[in-house]
């Protein structure tokens, strides 16, 4: 036994309380002596590691009163209403007639027949004529007078209280205490019954001996004041000790959320490189989605099923002839720092064009694709499909190298939502115009952009698409994973797509997914949830990653 113990004020209240009441529980000590739970609690811990305390864990079921269960008890339950209607009627209804009272009263059928059968007042009958519901004997004894039954009894007791302990509502009554589990434990509207462990406290002969003779009471503080040095009272201060190893409270502060965060980090990155950023309207002409990246006007992807068009307008105009050959310096700074396409007034026969390489490949060198073309279907307006819209707009406004534009943006697919596709996503588009760009630029300049990202490992495969070649699709390298993942396709701007637009030189140009990029930085395994508004799964984004 040491020759003296030294408890700072709070602990030596818990000392006396548990020697004058003990055994006492936990949280009766923390009512009575209004002291913190877990200073408490630590107090204990302290003293039975060291065999002053004695520590007895309980098990217990506590019985926890729902919010509405007042107001549900004063109107009546609904199997209460229902043994109380069957009294007044004779004490039996066909179902049909039960089933409209039930609608009348907007009480559930279902929760009708289920509680009131588990009460033991209300059966079902099959009979000659149909289905009845009838009282039965206990629930004809029982009548309208409903509130004596023990469970309602017990609840009408509780709802000041809110919570309480089974053990101490139903003492040494195994088929009440069981009564009570059957007819409030499924029922959240009423009640829910939790398990708790419960800690009682109690000296032992050696915390008693030590209390007697050996306490020693403290004060303890964070710091010392100037009076306590002048004073001397310091001498009988004990400083308080800091844990450094206890774990912090979580602290959740603002933040960008994690799919707009994504896009800064994609915009940044673009721009660090020297790309100039473009925007384009999100509701497009099927000319600039379309007929400018030289997908026939029968491709699949053109049909209803693919493509969302607008009602109202249902066309626009196609871009106007001009005497210009080609219209420079279009892009314009904005009030944010970006670039923002402006719109020509004037534009060298991009239509005519256009037309004439779908048709028969113009000068282009292609056979085009061997079709009337319809000035009609490329005034159908649409929800842009991709932001090459965008791009593509860029390289007819600034046909000659050099030029490097990005855009970042919505885009629209009608596409059925499943946990890896939406049809509203984002996606990043980019191209570069260069007289000696060439594949190998291209898949440095995507290795650039992704090792911004956070990935350390991109390569490419041999892929199709319809307005470039060779074409590529970029495959990143998923650590947390193990497996290499697909974020988008790339290539260089086939001559049906640039000669059109007065451009006579390599444009490398891609498409990546922004969601997918985010669900790999975040660890998602679904699409949907980058968008659904759980706040708890937004403080649990880390603030970086």
């Amino acid at each position: 036994m040491p020759d003296e113990i030294l408890l700072n004020e709070a602990a030596y209240t818990v000392w006396q309380t548990v020697k004058e009441r003990g055994p006492i529980e936990l949280g009766e000590v923390v009512r009575i002596t209004g002291i913190d739970q877990a200073q408490v609690s630590a107090t204990a811990i302290e003293a039975h590691e060291k065999g002053f305390f004695e520590i007895a864990e309980n098990e217990r079921e506590e019985l926890i009163v729902s919010d509405g269960a007042n107001d549900l008890l004063k109107e009546g339950l609904p199997e209460q209403l229902a043994n109380k209607a069957l009294t007044e009627a004779g004490g039996e209804m066909p179902m049909s007639e039960f089933v409209e009272w039930a609608k009348q009263k907007g009480v559930p059928v279902n929760e009708v027949l289920k509680w009131g059968t588990a009460r033991g007042w209300i059966e079902r009958v099959k009979t000659n004529s149909g289905v009845k519901v009838a009282l039965t004997e206990r629930g004809r004894e029982v009548g309208t007078d409903t509130n004596n039954d023990f469970d309602i009894f017990v609840l009408m007791v509780c709802v000041e209280k809110k919570a309480s302990f089974l053990d101490e509502l139903v003492k040494k009554d195994a088929a009440g205490l069981d009564r009570l589990r059957h007819l409030l434990g499924n029922r959240p509207e009423l009640a829910r019954i939790k398990k708790r462990i419960t800690r009682t406290l109690n000296l032992t002969g050696a915390g008693f001996d030590a209390l007697m003779k050996h306490v020693r009471v403290v004060k303890e503080r964070n710091t010392l004041t100037p009076e306590d040095l002048e004073s001397g009272a310091w001498r009988e201060i004990k400083l308080r000790p800091y844990d450094v190893t206890l774990v912090a409270k979580d602290v959740y502060p603002a933040k960008i959320h994690p799919l707009r965060k994504i896009i800064e980090q994609t915009r940044r990155a673009f721009l660090e490189m020297g790309f100039a950023e473009v925007v384009s309207p999100m509701i497009e002409s099927a000319f600039w989605n379309f007929d400018a990246l030289f997908q026939p006007q029968d491709h699949p992807a053109r049909d209803m099923q693919d493509t969302f068009y607008m009602r109202h307008p249902a066309e626009v105009p196609l871009p106007e002839k001009g005497p210009e050959k080609g219209v420079r310096n279009l892009l314009q700074q904005t009030s944010s720092g970006s670039t923002e396409q402006k719109v020509p007034d004037t534009f060298f026969d991009i239509v005519e064009q256009v037309r004439r390489t779908h048709e028969d490949g113009w000068e282009t060198g292609s056979e085009g694709w061997g079709y009337t073309w319809s000035p009609e279907r490329s005034k159908q307006v649409v929800l842009r499909t991709h932001t090459t819209a965008a791009t593509i707009r860029a390289l007819a406004a600034n046909p000659d190298p050099p030029g490097k534009f990005f855009c970042v943006g919505w885009t629209y697919r009608n596409e059925t939502i499943s946990f890896k596709h939406l049809p509203v996503f984002h996606q990043v588009d980019g191209i570069v115009i260069d007289e000696e760009a060439n594949l190998a630029s291209l898949m440095g300049t995507l290795q650039e952009f992704y090792s911004k990202m956070g990935f350390g490992r991109v390569k490419f495969k041999p892929a199709f698409y319809p307005y470039t070649e060779p074409s590529v699709d970029v495959v990143v390298y998923m650590e947390s994973r193990g497996k290499w993942l697909e974020m988008g396709g790339a290539g260089i701007f086939r001559p049906e797509v640039t000669l059109p637009l007065g451009c006579k030189y390599p444009v490398l140009a891609w498409g990546l997914g922004i969601e997918r990029l985010a669900m790999l930085r975040f660890g998602l395994s679904d699409i949907r949830e980058l968008y659904r508004p759980s706040l708890d799964a937004l403080e649990g984004v880390p603030l970086c990653r």
